[in-house]
C-alpha cells in the first residue's frame, strides 16, 4: 500500500519561505502527476499547483510568481517552494499524487503565517 508522507510545515513570518515534501514510499511505481491542495481555517479545499507528467506546470492566481511546484522522481517526491508568505497562505496543505492507476492523499500539514 502506498503510503504518502508530506512535511516541511511550521510558523512562518510573513515575506518567510518554506519547502514543503510529499514522498511516497511503498511504492514500485513512479509518480505520474501531482497536485497541491491548501485548506485555510473555514474554508473549502482549493488548488495550489499542478505538475503533469511532462514536468508542466500550473498555479492558482493567487500563488503565482510565489510558489514552484517540482518533482524527483528518483526519491518519489513532490516539492511546493514556497516564498513571500503571506497571512492569507495560512492552511493546511494536501498533496495528491498519481501512482499507476491511482491516486493517493497526504495527510496534510500546517502552515501559519504571521503577520
Amino acid at each position: 500500500q502506498v503510503q504518502l508522507v508530506e512535511s516541511g510545515g511550521g510558523l512562518v513570518q510573513a515575506g518567510g519561505s518554506l519547502r514543503l515534501s510529499c514522498a511516497a514510499s511503498r511504492s514500485r511505481f513512479s509518480i505520474i502527476d501531482a497536485t497541491w491542495y491548501r485548506q485555510p481555517p473555514g474554508k473549502e479545499r482549493e488548488l495550489v499547483a499542478t505538475i503533469s507528467s511532462g514536468g508542466n506546470t500550473n498555479y492558482a492566481d493567487s500563488v503565482k510568481g510565489r510558489f514552484t511546484i517540482s518533482r524527483d522522481n528518483a526519491k518519489s517526491t513532490v516539492y511546493l517552494q514556497m516564498n513571500s508568505l503571506k497571512p492569507g497562505d495560512t492552511a493546511v496543505y494536501f498533496c495528491n499524487v498519481k501512482i499507476g492507476i491511482s491516486r493517493y492523499w497526504g495527510q496534510g500539514t500546517q502552515v501559519t503565517v504571521s503577520s
